[in-house]
């Protein structure tokens, strides 16, 4: 198991690019794309990977670039003909999480994985206009949006201490004495997290 939840989201997105080829990441929120101006220097390791896999950004609206314009809802998809689904940061925005995840899991191979991440103890962030902030999601409810997967694994992504932090005005942009608190007092395995980062295969 990975140390933290850093660790784990490394790892598990490591496999994914290292062992699919067909990478549909809803939302974009991997942001490993310079053609789509959505570049996230910490993702910068993804780059050796990129020449051997062909992955497509899908998002509700065109205003991003996606490669693919779609509702989680109803993917404009066809059954089994993704290797492998990225999920970082959506669900807690759209209405229906549970069908989001029948589609997910719809369009997936046999065998396919699924990355997610979801919030737990996390702020408000809504985007006027774009999308609404409208659900939180528990360990339980975590298991219970996955329940049709084979294989599940879920990752706490901060500690207590560094989760209570992170919703302190500024407070957040300085974890690491909070993250250091946290393995000291045995906190990073807490079921007061700000989210989880979730694997599962079909």
């Amino acid at each position: 198991m990975a140390k933290t939840g850093d660790d784990f989201f490394r790892d598990r997105i490591e496999k994914i690019f290292r062992e699919k080829e067909l990478i549909l990441d809803i939302g974009g929120g991997l942001r490993i794309d310079p053609e789509k101006n959505n570049r996230a220097k910490e993702n910068k390791w993804l780059d050796p990977y990129l020449v051997n896999v062909r992955y497509r950004v899908l998002d509700k609206v065109p205003d991003y670039r996606p490669d693919i314009v779609g509702d989680i809802h109803h993917l404009p998809l066809e059954d089994d003909s993704f290797d492998a689904v990225i999920c970082i940061s959506v669900l807690e925005h759209v209405e229906e999480p549970q069908q989001a995840m029948k589609e997910v899991r719809r369009v997936l191979k046999p065998g396919g994985y699924c990355f997610l991440y979801v919030p737990f103890l996390y702020y408000y962030h809504p985007m006027k206009g774009y999308y609404g902030d409208f659900y939180r999601f528990t360990r339980d409810g975590v298991r219970h949006l996955v329940k049709d997967f084979r294989e599940v694994e879920m990752q706490n992504v901060r500690g207590a201490i560094a989760t209570v932090a992170h919703l302190v005005p500024f407070a957040g942009r300085f974890e690491w004495p909070f993250r250091a608190l946290d393995r000291i007092f045995g906190k990073e395995r807490s079921g007061q997290t700000s989210g989880y980062h979730v694997f599962c295969v079909k």
